[in-house]
């Protein structure tokens, strides 16, 4: 089985900037990823996430 390559945590924190401002296209070109991973990741933990 494959690893994760983003910790549940790391996921909630990329989430938390995201919430606080930051454009996703910056998050997803600092952290690496797709900018289809952040909404499939908004989705699933959005709920997750302390307002």
């Amino acid at each position: 089985m494959k690893k994760p390559r983003f910790t549940d945590s790391q996921i909630l924190a990329i989430l938390k900037q995201a919430e606080n401002g930051m454009p996703v296209t910056e998050l997803c070109r600092q952290h690496g990823m797709s900018s289809a991973a952040f909404y499939k990741w908004r989705a699933k933990y959005g709920a997750w996430t302390p307002h």
